[in-house]
């Protein structure tokens, strides 16, 4: 999943973040509250947070201290208008990953957001392969060979997942919270339209790979003649 959760409560702010996060290929789930993004964080394994210092229900290094005493190790980048040296020390101390401070340039913000993703804990990489396939979420493409398609944000997100789960099968669930994230209501079809236009991209690419649906479980990249009826590996949670 190429989607993390931005904890921040200036509109404006976030929606300048989202903007920016979006042109690397990388959706955001934003959450104004301590409280909110509390619930979102126990529902989504998000591979990132990005935690404003100051909310209207408190200090969200508290948040942090939390999921790290429940070793919750997700990446964490700190925002804040503090700048002394004290309060680095007191994010980074709780439990942070990285700091920046405002004002910073959207640039440095998803430079450092890509670093974190990049880590070795993840284990996954920004542009995930499997099979020859092969996402590219900064040009919202799929490669195989030299043939290449676009994506949309949501297909994007879907195959991303996909791709990283390497053949294993993928709820229906993981896969609608990866595209749609936890805030917006998925119309009942939202994810079969998505699903059908992404077969149709693996074949214009010539892909040996196609989505199939494997019945009681979710879905998996396997071989195009694998029957939709066969058990796959078993499903991510």
């Amino acid at each position: 999943m190429n989607r993390v959760a931005l904890l921040e409560d200036h509109e404006r702010m976030a929606a300048l973040i989202v903007k920016a996060l979006a042109a690397a290929g990388i959706e955001t789930d934003v959450y104004s509250t301590i409280a909110q993004a509390t619930d979102g964080i126990a529902r989504l394994p998000y591979p990132l947070l990005i935690l404003d210092r100051t909310l209207p229900d408190g200090d969200s290094l508290t948040l942090l201290q939390q999921l790290r005493a429940r070793q919750v190790l997700t990446p964490c980048l700190m925002l804040t208008a503090r700048d002394a040296l004290h309060d680095r020390i007191t994010g980074l101390e709780a439990g942070a990953d990285d700091y920046l401070s405002k004002p910073f340039s959207m640039e440095e913000m998803v430079a450092r957001v890509r670093a974190l993703l990049r880590r070795p804990s993840q284990l996954q990489s920004l542009a995930p392969e499997y099979a020859g396939l092969r996402v590219d979420p900064q040009a919202a493409r799929l490669y195989y060979g030299d043939e290449s398609v676009s994506l949309a944000p949501a297909e994007l997100q879907l195959m991303h997942t996909l791709v990283r789960a390497a053949g294993k099968t993928v709820r229906r669930t993981t896969l609608e919270a990866a595209a749609w994230g936890l805030a917006d209501a998925v119309t009942p079809n939202a994810m079969d339209v998505a699903l059908h236009r992404l077969r149709r991209k693996l074949s214009a690419v010539d892909a040996p790979l196609q989505i199939i649906n494997i019945r009681g479980l979710g879905y998996a990249l396997l071989s195009a003649d694998h029957s939709s009826d066969q058990p796959a590996d078993h499903a991510q949670p």
